[in-house]
């Protein structure tokens, strides 16, 4: 994972290059640019207190955490336990939290105002992961990452329906927790319509590049729930190469979707995330019905 994260925001941008005709940086250079911002010193207003110095390292170290409780094929994780995606889930929020407060205790109404929007959009998301989850686990009758992952076998019509509806709220979970397209865009420069950006206003050096880097590291992390889904209990000579496959068919897959889709209007973007949960709900009917739950009803 820490691997596919040097390469992942090359590939996304690499791919919105082509597909605008442009020839663009190369694949390692959002890489290089984070290697140049560990190097530097961060700088600090005289209005934030310690919290804003010690945000991005607990926000890089939540991720960090997250990752280490994924597995890949019949590997476990470096931690799994029962219930662990809600670990998993709540760890992410820590981390988000302290980036907003963060944004907060800079005292600037623009870094507010982002750091509002983020809370909000994290907020509308978060029913979409636990009833997809809860839903895997529902069907799989396990509740850790690697049982869940291990014990979900794609025979019919209907799971590939929804491994396929589980890809996309997954890929669109993505694009809203990394403040991507479309509900945010990561190349605006106007403060009244950024979110994630406009929250990072005030970080710089080593700071900066490690917020970064988080950023990459959490494209590959949902990444990697979508890796699981599909190459089930496979050995790791065949894991790793379908792995870095997938990873880079997620990462073009971000690039376009980038491409070929405007931004919403913010008071769309409620709403747009909301369908996620509602799709979420559409797998956990489709569960329910697989396993004759409306019957015994």
């Amino acid at each position: 994972m820490i691997i596919a994260s040097l390469f992942i925001s090359g590939i996304i941008i690499r791919t919105k290059s082509i597909t605008s005709g442009r020839k663009g940086p190369g694949i390692m250079q959002p890489m290089k640019d984070i290697m140049k911002l560990l190097k530097k010193g961060s700088v600090y207003s005289k209005t934030t207190s310690w919290i804003f110095q010690l945000a991005p390292t607990i926000y890089f170290s939540s991720i960090l955490m997250a990752m280490s409780l994924l597995p890949l094929g019949g590997s476990r994780g470096l931690f799994s336990f029962n219930g662990d995606f809600v670990f998993f889930a709540y760890v992410l929020a820590t981390g988000k939290f302290f980036n907003i407060v963060a944004a907060l205790d800079t005292g600037s109404s623009f870094e507010g105002m982002g750091a509002s929007r983020e809370a909000l959009f994290s907020m509308l998301a978060e029913p979409a992961f636990f009833i997809l989850m809860g839903s895997l686990g529902l069907l799989t009758g396990f509740t850790s990452f690697n049982a869940i992952f291990q014990a979900l076998h794609f025979g019919s019509y209907i799971t590939y329906a929804l491994g396929i509806i589980a890809t996309f709220i997954l890929l669109m979970l993505t694009m809203i927790e990394n403040s991507r397209m479309p509900v945010d865009d990561p190349k605006t420069h106007l403060e009244l319509t950024m979110i994630h950006e406009v929250m990072i206003l005030d970080n710089s050096g080593f700071d900066l590049g490690l917020i970064f880097q988080a950023t990459n590291f959490k494209f590959v992390l949902y990444g990697m729930l979508i890796v699981n889904m599909f190459i089930g209990n496979l050995p790791l000579y065949a894991t790793i190469p379908l792995f870095f496959a997938i990873q880079i068919a997620f990462g073009i897959s971000i690039g376009l979707i980038e491409s070929f889709m405007a931004r919403y209007r913010m008071g769309h973007n409620a709403q747009f995330v909301l369908i996620l949960s509602s799709l979420s709900l559409l797998v956990l009917f489709s569960v329910l019905m697989i396993l004759n739950k409306f019957n015994s009803w």
